[in-house]
């Protein structure tokens, strides 16, 4: 089988355009630790990590402003590790089994709409595709399989502004 890598063919086709599909791991308050565990594993430079209050979320002080909101760590040419701590409002949703999203970035705003209503149909919206303050549209679902997914357009916005 030749390697999939760089084939883009439009959607209909039988293939998406997908720009990357990546594993996103969520923890309750031991991101930093995981991530840095992960690093000795598959190597790589010293992840870069954003916290709740670097988005504005909690204060200096504030337990909550300390967790990690986002973590990156590359896996190999086009693929990404990524996770976050479940903050205080997810923490009730947050188990052991349900912490493993996969993360879709999409090439357009089009995209992101229908590979969000495609995944939703049939399960839970659990985060309306709406944009955020890292993206022009975000959203999260679970499918009717039960697979946690999330959704994303970056568009030219850049972490903090609305």
């Amino acid at each position: 089988m030749p390697p999939l890598s760089g084939m883009r063919k439009s959607a209909g086709s039988g293939e998406t355009t997908m720009k990357h599909v990546n594993p996103y791991l969520n923890f309750r308050g031991q991101t930093e630790d995981a991530f840095r565990f992960y690093r000795t594993v598959f190597g790589g430079n010293e992840p870069a990590f954003i916290r709740y209050r670097d988005m504005g979320i909690g204060g200096a002080d504030d337990s909550e402003g300390s967790l990690v909101a986002h973590v990156s760590l590359p896996l190999g040419a086009e693929t990404v590790l990524m996770g976050s701590d479940v903050s205080d409002c997810g923490a009730d949703r947050f188990s052991v089994g349900n912490n493993v999203q996969i993360y879709i970035g999409a090439e357009d705003t089009a995209e992101a709409q229908r590979l969000f209503d495609a995944l939703a149909a049939g399960g839970t919206a659990t985060m309306p595709l709406e944009r955020t303050s890292w993206a022009e549209l975000f959203g999260s679902c679970i499918d009717r399989f039960g697979v946690h997914w999330m959704v994303d357009y970056t568009g030219d916005v850049q972490l903090g502004q609305n």
